[in-house]
């Protein structure tokens, strides 16, 4: 488990750098709002970090769509999370938008984690009286 969740930290940590880069780049290179380009960035770092937990962290995971649609209402839901922390620091309480941003960081990936592990990645299991 703790190799498991070191891999997992390092995708997260590589999916935040990289969320991190495209916020800064969408809000300071291309004037986006904050909260867009946060969710955008989001949304970016969505795909990466499917494809490296899938064939990285969670070697075994199962294959087809059901576990990246899985994958996606974790995520989804971990965006709202992330857009409603960034809306209350941005337009609420006037706070910097990278202070928001490290306030995400600390919110939202402990609970995609257990989701992700438990229901995401799950290895199916098979019963010995089942018929296949």
């Amino acid at each position: 488990m703790k190799r498991l969740m070191l891999k997992y930290g390092v995708v997260g940590l590589l999916g935040t750098l990289i969320h991190f880069a495209a916020l800064f780049v969408l809000v300071e290179a291309f004037h986006f709002n904050p909260v867009v380009g946060s969710t955008l960035g989001f949304l970016l770092v969505l795909i990466i970090s499917y494809v490296l937990n899938k064939w990285w962290t969670f070697q075994d995971a199962p294959s087809g769509w059901k576990p990246f649609m899985k994958y996606v209402v974790v995520s989804l839901t971990g965006l709202l999370l992330n857009s409603g922390i960034m809306y209350t620091v941005v337009d609420w309480l006037h706070w910097n938008y990278l202070f928001g941003q490290c306030m995400v960081v600390l919110a939202v990936p402990l609970s995609n984690f257990i989701f992700n592990y438990y229901w995401t990645f799950r290895q199916e299991t098979v019963s010995p009286n089942s018929k296949g």
